[in-house]
């Protein structure tokens, strides 16, 4: 223990954020991984965030994510399993408080059930649309991020 937290108590609750790339970073959703970080941020300090790419992320997105301030991490497997176990590994960590997984689907509803359970906070980061009401329910802390949807191609209809 510092000295700091010492002579002041813990201080703010420590965060490891975690992104599941390919759910929440894709074409036809505009999200904004920096007011992400923002709002995770407003519950204690960012100890560190990963995104998880899979192995044809363009070096591009890798750029973009690194100078987002996340660590990339890219998988030749299924991103969801090492994101799975990374996630889990933290409830043995001292240094980090709560959990913070950022997806759209029920995958880490496991993850965020044994974070609990070894008394770790989870924190869920929700993307509409497509985000899993179950998964919503699972987690200590909810924070929802509006994508902006873009058209994938052919035109916009004429009301009338």
């Amino acid at each position: 223990m510092g000295i700091f937290e010492k002579i002041f108590g813990k201080g703010k609750p420590q965060i490891a954020l975690f992104v599941d790339g390919p759910n929440v970073i894709r074409k036809q959703l505009s999200v904004d991984l920096r007011e992400v970080k923002r709002k995770v941020s407003e519950y204690g300090n960012i100890r560190f965030a990963k995104i998880y790419l899979d192995q044809y992320a363009s070096d591009k997105l890798i750029e973009a994510m690194v100078n987002q301030g996340f660590v990339p991490q890219i998988t030749t497997g299924d991103v969801d399993v090492t994101l799975a176990v990374e996630a889990t590994e933290q409830i043995v960590s001292p240094k980090v408080d709560i959990v913070a997984i950022m997806s759209r689907d029920t995958d880490f509803i496991p993850v965020l059930n044994k974070i609990k359970e070894h008394g770790k906070e989870s924190m869920v980061v929700g993307v509409e649309p497509g985000f899993s009401v179950a998964l919503k329910n699972t987690a200590d802390y909810l924070i929802m991020v509006k994508a902006k949807e873009r058209s994938m191609g052919g035109r916009a209809k004429k009301k009338g």
